[in-house]
């Protein structure tokens, strides 16, 4: 497993999408990130509750992926660790 950080949600100025996240995934690159795409992630709640989603796509130019969750992510989520599945897509 991989560890990784929940940066943000995904939003515009007048909306936000509950399940997708901005995540860095330890990418550098836009490149680097494209090969993350199709990998699993998950996130583990305090209570010990597993969100579990998968990465969508790269966003930005700095190496950050995009992921959609099955659920909703809540806020206390942002800026807390997530785990990556090593291995095939």
């Amino acid at each position: 497993m991989t560890k990784g950080k929940v940066i943000q949600f995904r939003r515009g100025v007048h909306t936000y999408k509950p399940r997708h996240f901005i995540l860095d995934l330890g990418a550098k690159t836009k490149e680097e990130a494209r090969k993350l795409v199709g990998k699993e992630v998950s996130w583990k709640s305090p209570a010990g509750k597993i969100i579990k989603g998968k990465v969508s796509s790269s966003h930005g130019n700095k190496g950050l992926n995009r992921a959609i969750f099955e659920t909703g992510l809540p806020g206390q989520a942002v800026a807390t660790d997530i785990e990556m599945k090593e291995g095939g897509k």
